[in-house]
């Protein structure tokens, strides 16, 4: 499959920001894509990219989550569990669909469109170099901090 190319992109972000790729540059960023707020394997994989934040700043990296829920879904989700890395609002599916992670899924037996778990991680120069999809949330972002430690 080919991958996307990806030179930027921007959407709305927590805190009442917008977040620009391209803003980026000099530092590693991690796009982290997620189904939905507040369900368990998300709930999961955000507190683990939380409780791993310190580490990734360490490295110089950025982190970023996105989904197609709202600001106001976001802003709740963020608070309640202390994120302290922005969650950016694809209610379109426009940047979904660039990065190519909207998927077909069974769900108790019935197919739904929705965003396949998927990571990727730019370099300090904006190229993205690496990314995972399809993945399953526990002990991923340990993964993820593995992989930007050797940049």
């Amino acid at each position: 499959m080919n991958e996307p190319v990806i030179d930027d992109f921007e959407l709305p972000a927590t805190g009442n920001t917008v977040f620009r790729l391209s803003a980026q540059r000099g530092k590693n960023v991690v796009v982290f894509f997620y189904p939905k707020d507040n369900t368990p394997g998300c709930t999961l994989e955000n507190q683990e990219f939380r409780d791993l934040h310190e580490d990734f700043l360490q490295t110089g990296t950025v982190v970023v989550g996105v989904s197609r829920d709202s600001l106001k879904s976001h802003e709740g989700f963020k608070a309640k569990h202390g994120f302290p890395f922005d969650l950016l609002s694809d209610t379109d599916e426009t940047v979904c669909q660039r990065f190519g992670v909207m998927k077909l899924k069974n769900m108790y037996g019935k197919q739904v469109r929705g965003i396949e778990r998927s990571t990727f991680v730019f370099d300090k120069d904006g190229k993205l170099v690496k990314n995972w999809r399809g993945l399953r949330a526990p002990g991923h972002a340990a993964e993820v901090l593995a992989f930007v430690r050797t940049l």
